[in-house]
Order: structure tokens, then C-alpha cells, then sequence
């Protein structure tokens, strides 16, 4: 698929994502726009999916480790076939399998339930090594919040993807330098994130995680480094394509009034062209 048609996705799920908050009154919108270009890249260039068959063993696999932004997985499984876009609507009412966090036994898509932070990387480890037992050709994707990276947890599963030569493994870190409540660097300051993980003996890119070319090109198999699990710490910004919530921490969870949400949407449509 074309950087155009993939930019213009990418456009319509955030406008879907910001209109499911609004009716919802709640969700995680700021690093929903933030990871949208991400996900698009993976669903509609990368991954080799079948929404017509979800559990296919051949499939590649992504996990969504910051599962907060569970609705722009959704938005972007809808888009994509995995179940009808009419089921956006149903985010977060009583009965609806659409959840604040996803849940792999409901949605199809989904690959494992996420929530706690730092447990998407240790499990998206043992993918990739069950892939490597099986000498199945299958990829693993990982995409955590920097905030996020604070938990050692992750950590342990990034020694031991180095130690098992995980190439079959890709950590997308969502660098957009706030977590809830602060900035990353006014709590555990990781930053730069790139000569940690080279220094546990991964290969590491780091790009604009909102310019579609750059995320298609780190993704590819083409820039694997044989032998190493790749890191590609992309460089975002909460709140993406929305003047007002961009670089914001107070939009980690917050729903705009319908002054906000108007101007939002209006921002949006007009990026649409």
C-alpha cells in the first residue's frame, strides 16, 4: 500500500477514535493518537494478517503492551476486517466485548490481554522464541509506552531476547515523552532509550514515529539484523493531529467537551484533505 492511502487510515481512525471518546466519555486519547501511525503501518504494509482467519498459525503477531490505548487497536482491527466498524460504537458500554484494555479471548485480533505495564514484552518474547522452537518464518511485534520502559520487567525480557537471538523480534517503542500525571523526565528519566537497549546487545533505530515512510522502512524485514531483536524507538506526540492536546500530559485520559471535540474534529478533516 502507498505512504498516501496509509497517511489517510491513519486519518480516518483517529477521527474515529476521537468521536468513539466523546460518545464514550472516557479513553486514553492522547497516546491513542500518538501510536495511530504505528499501527497502521503494521496492519495495512507489515504484518502478515487474515482478518477472514485470525487464528491462523502463520499469521505475524502484535502485541499491544500499552493496552490503555486499547481503542485505537480496535478502530484499527475494524478497519482492517477482523469484525464490523458499526461495533466501534458499542466502546465501553455494558455487554460490549470492547473494553477499556484488550481482551484476547472476545476481540478477534487481539493476541494477548494487556494492562498492566510491562507485561507485553516478556510474553511477546516467548512468541517469538515458540516461533524460533517451531522454525516457523512468523514475526513479533511488541509496542510499548516509554513510560512504560520504568518497569523492570522489561528489561529482563530484553536480556533475554538478546540471549536467544530473537531477530524474529521487533520492540516499537512510543516515544512521546509523557506518562500519566508527568513528563518522562520528571520521574524515571530513561531517556536517550537507544544506547540502553544496544547496550543489551539489540539492534536499534530510532525515527519520526509519525512519518509514514520512515515507520514502513524500520519495520520491513529488509533492516533485521541477523541475530539481534530490533528496537525502533519512535520519536511521537501525544495527541497527534489535534493542536490542543498535542505534547499535553493532562490528555493521558481525558474526554473533550463538544467545543473541543468540534474544533478536534474539524482539525482532523481538514489534515484529511
Amino acid at each position: 500500500m502507498e505512504t498516501e492511502e496509509l497517511r489517510k487510515i491513519a486519518n480516518r481512525v483517529r477521527r474515529r477514535d476521537l468521536q468513539a471518546v466523546f460518545e464514550a466519555g472516557a479513553g486514553h486519547i492522547g497516546g491513542e493518537m500518538s501510536v495511530t501511525d504505528l499501527l497502521t503501518a503494521l496492519y495495512f504494509k507489515t504484518m502478515s494478517v487474515d482478518p477472514q482467519a485470525p487464528q491462523d498459525p502463520a499469521r505475524d503477531r502484535l502485541v499491544l503492551s500499552k493496552g490503555h490505548t486499547a481503542l485505537a487497536l480496535y478502530v484499527m482491527l475494524s478497519e482492517r476486517g477482523f469484525f464490523p466498524k458499526g461495533e466501534i460504537s458499542t466502546f465501553l458500554k455494558y455487554g460490549s466485548r470492547l473494553n477499556g484494555h484488550p481482551n484476547r479471548v472476545k476481540v478477534p485480533g487481539v493476541e494477548t490481554n494487556t494492562g498492566p505495564l510491562g507485561h507485553g514484552l516478556p510474553i511477546g518474547v516467548g512468541m517469538a522464541k515458540a516461533a524460533k522452537l517451531d522454525g516457523a518464518a512468523w514475526r513479533t511485534f511488541v509496542i510499548t509506552g516509554d513510560g512504560e520502559m520504568q518497569e523492570g520487567s522489561n528489561w529482563e525480557a530484553i536480556m533475554a531476547a538478546a540471549q536467544f537471538g530473537l531477530d524474529n523480534l521487533t520492540l516499537i517503542i512510543d516515544h512521546n515523552r509523557l506518562q500519566q500525571g508527568a513528563r518522562l523526565a520528571d520521574t524515571n528519566d530513561l531517556a536517550p532509550l537507544a544506547p540502553k537497549l544496544e547496550a543489551f546487545g539489540w539492534a536499534v533505530e530510532e525515527i519520526d514515529g509519525h512519518d509514514m515512510d520512515q515507520i514502513c522502512r524500520a519495520l520491513s524485514a529488509e533492516t533485521v539484523t541477523a541475530g539481534k531483536p530490533k528496537c525502533i524507538v519512535a520519536h511521537t506526540n501525544k495527541g497527534q493531529g489535534i493542536s490542543f492536546m498535542s505534547d499535553d500530559v493532562a490528555w493521558h485520559h481525558k474526554v473533550p467537551n463538544e467545543a473541543q471535540y468540534r474544533q478536534a474534529m474539524a482539525e482532523l478533516e481538514e489534515a484529511a484533505g
